[in-house]
């Protein structure tokens, strides 16, 4: 794919921030810092957007994997997938239409079980609307839609949805950026998943990047679960490459019983 945190982004020249911006970047600063550090249980996806997007005409492969070493011994639900040693993944295919939007797929999401069972899980359709030109902006933003369709292994619903906003900010060599996301089983808007994600990193060098992600999930948004059950947890990222393909590994902690205690994912983003 051809979108957030494809690669180590190289470090902005020097630019004034305005009285604006900088409010802007207070307020981000705030939530990001606020956002408990976590992550959903079951995913194909572990990522953070960032707003950056293919040229228009450009066709972009992102594969993610992710694998729980040490896990949950048991499914979210009855005949879901068992975390503990499995392996989730799927190659996500972006392509850029405009200067502002980006289509995408993923297909197909797949799962490796622990006994070695190879499942499909689904498959999903992307769309991102973004401010053009987003690695240039001090003050960057958009939103995504995504529309699944899931084995019953993989959801209960047969059909779900995310709604992914996107604000984040370049400030230097620092980048923080946040996705309140939430998704749907199209089942009502008081049972919308609040899961939100947020992503605070620094360029080291032209092409280089450290940061430190966290991902939540806190349930209906009409009923929050308790601090106990919401899945939380805190990865350390290193991302590396160029606008055209680049790679991303990281290393998740779970802090919380409803959260798998480790979790690594890989990101491999190439241009077609």
């Amino acid at each position: 794919m051809s979108e957030p945190t494809r690669a180590a982004r190289s470090p902005p020249r020097p630019a004034r921030i305005s009285p604006a911006a900088r409010t802007w970047c207070g307020l981000l600063l705030t939530l990001v810092l606020a956002a408990p550090p976590a992550a959903r249980a079951q995913t194909d996806e572990i990522q953070v957007y960032d707003a950056e997007i293919a040229a228009p005409g450009q066709l972009n492969l992102t594969w993610h994997d992710n694998f729980t070493p040490s896990g949950r011994s048991q499914p979210a639900f009855p005949g879901g997938i068992v975390p503990n040693h499995a392996l989730n993944g799927v190659p996500e295919w972006g392509y850029g239409v405009t200067g502002w939007f980006e289509a995408g797929l993923y297909l197909p999401v797949y799962t490796l079980r622990s006994d070695g069972d190879l499942l499909f899980d689904g498959a999903k359709l992307r769309a991102l609307f973004v401010v053009p030109d987003a690695r240039d902006r001090i003050v960057f933003y958009g939103v995504n839609f995504e529309l699944s369709y899931n084995t019953p292994h993989w959801e209960v619903s047969r059909f779900s949805g995310e709604i992914r906003p996107i604000i984040g900010a370049h400030l230097g060599r620092f980048d923080l950026i946040l996705n309140p996301i939430v998704d749907t089983d199209f089942n009502g808007l008081g049972k919308l998943d609040f899961a939100p994600a947020a992503r605070a990193a620094y360029s080291v060098r032209r092409g280089l990047a450290l940061a430190i992600e966290h991902y939540a999930d806190f349930g209906p948004v009409q009923h929050l679960k308790s601090s106990a059950d919401q899945a939380q947890t805190v990865f350390a990222v290193l991302d590396c490459g160029n606008s055209s393909r680049g790679l991303e590994f990281g290393v998740g902690k779970g802090l919380t019983r409803a959260s798998d205690s480790w979790v690594l994912k890989l990101m491999l983003m190439h241009d077609l």
